[in-house]
């Protein structure tokens, strides 16, 4: 019975949904169609998004070739209190919470790290030291000299959390967030700018992420090694799911970044098939998963999913889907969600409730 009251409600607002005809992808930024003329089944996105609301969410946005099939904002619970004190930073203009998303932050500085390329500013095979000051690690000068740019991006640096050398850069996946965030004095020492200013100029102007800002982490969430978080709202966040769809093209059709260096982001590395350059993979054969002791599980990171899924993901759950082969982005943001198995239950009910493909 308690599921009733979820889907009603959401009932009323796919009845209540603009129908606007879909508009090509990289014309126009995205706008609500109803699901069921978008061939979605209603009854199942509703249950989808029923099962979203239960998980502790406080955001959700499935996009359908750049249509907005399904958008919900809920409010913090008022048992959220840590929650909000470390990852919120206001509201707004559409309902949503400004949230810092954890490590999705990291599939947005590859975005950028790609335009740097693309403006001859960065080369992934120089060592770190090139372009961050020598002794941003705790390895020794040599050590330290062997550590790319690119291995900062594939995980493989061979450094511990606490920056000190374990292995050989390109031997061993270690999901080491410290390390990557050496990405953003990379970034501001190839370009001349600050995170603040890049981020701006290259990517949240052109794509219409106007609510997409770095801020400075409360002192007891900054000591993790990454001092600044990237606050953003789940449209916003979709808007850069857009640009992987569109292969770079903002909404307005201007190139953000080159299709081969997009494309370079989403290919398998030998430490971890299942990820490329910091986004996650859905379509290899195994997965090695975050933490120092994380086991290597066989199959696809989310079975239920496509195979040609990406994903950025950050800690409490947030989630950005990218599907190429259905043109579809899927956003969740919140508290983490008490059912570990999110991915496969969403993907499990997304799929359901889909339009079906000819095989």
């Amino acid at each position: 019975m308690t599921m009733l009251k979820p889907l009603a409600a959401f009932a009323a607002l796919l009845l209540a949904a603009c129908t606007t005809p879909a508009t090509p992808a990289a014309t126009a930024q995205a706008q609500k169609v109803d699901p069921a003329a978008a061939g979605w089944d209603a009854a199942g996105l509703a249950d989808a998004v029923a099962y979203v609301a239960s998980q502790k969410s406080t955001g959700f946005v499935v996009i359908d070739h750049n249509r907005i099939i399904a958008e919900q904002n809920w409010p913090l619970p008022a048992d959220a209190a840590t929650f909000k004190t470390n990852f919120v930073h206001g509201t707004a203009s559409d309902g949503a919470l400004l949230e810092d998303v954890a490590s999705q932050q990291k599939s947005f500085i590859a975005i950028l790290a790609g335009v740097a390329i693309d403006n001859g500013l960065l080369d992934l095979a120089k060592p770190v030291s090139f372009y961050a000051k020598p002794g941003w690690s705790k390895a020794t000068p040599e050590q330290e000299a062997k550590i790319t740019v690119r291995n900062l991006m594939e995980m493989n640096s061979g450094l511990k959390e606490d920056l000190t050398s374990e292995a050989e850069p390109d031997t061993k996946f270690f999901y080491n967030t410290p390390a990557y965030a050496i990405m953003k004095p990379v970034l501001e020492g190839a370009s001349k700018k600050s995170l603040d200013v890049l981020t701006s100029e290259w990517l949240a102007d052109p794509v219409g992420m106007k609510d997409t800002s770095w801020r400075k982490r409360n002192a007891s969430f900054a000591g993790a090694g990454n001092p600044t978080g990237l606050v953003t709202t789940p449209r916003d966040i979709a808007r850069m799911g857009q640009l992987v769809l569109d292969g770079g093209k903002a909404a307005d059709g201007k190139r953000v970044i080159s299709k081969a260096q997009l494309d370079a982001l989403f290919k398998p590395t030998k430490t971890n098939p299942s990820y490329g350059h910091l986004w996650w993979l859905n379509g290899a054969a195994y997965a090695l998963a975050p933490g120092a002791n994380a086991p290597r599980t066989s199959g696809q990171l989310i079975p239920a999913a496509p195979k040609d899924l990406v994903a950025a993901q950050g800690a409490q759950d947030r989630k950005l889907y990218v599907v190429p082969s259905r043109q579809l982005v899927v956003v969740r943001t919140g508290q983490a969600a008490p059912d570990r198995d999110f991915n496969q239950q969403l993907w499990t009910r997304l799929m359901k409730a889909a339009p079906k493909q000819a095989n």
